[in-house]
């Protein structure tokens, strides 16, 4: 299975946990020290923040959400990959993604970058 197709999966899992309202969820699709960059919030930097952060977001009730990996590259345990993200009112955006290789040999992942299409918040 290629990186892309990977990380697409991450991605789906942290969707669904999003649209669920479940902030743990999310989070846990993150290293525990991972950093979270966003015009939509404050930094979230740690797993802890992150899952805060995610309350806030998903409190709104969100009902539409995706996120589609467009591009990903990966070098032994890390990665990285270029998504877009749409989300009803909230806008839409791409988001730069770091990923780690677990040792079990899943990815989660460790800086994130969402960036605002312009025009949106």
């Amino acid at each position: 299975m290629s990186c892309k197709t990977d990380f697409q999966k991450l991605y789906d899992g942290y969707v669904a946990s999003y649209l669920a309202g479940d902030a743990a969820g999310c989070a846990a699709c993150f290293v525990a020290d991972a950093e979270l960059f966003s015009p939509y919030g404050p930094p979230a930097i740690g797993r802890a923040a992150i899952e805060a952060i995610h309350r806030d977001w998903v409190g709104d009730g969100a009902e539409t959400k995706t996120i589609v990996v467009m591009n990903a590259g990966s070098s032994g345990d890390l990665g990285w990959c270029l998504a877009h993200y749409t989300e009803g009112a909230a806008g839409n955006g791409t988001s730069l993604g770091v990923l780690q290789r677990q040792s079990d040999g899943s990815w989660l992942i460790s800086h994130c970058s969402l960036n605002a299409a312009k025009g949106d918040p």
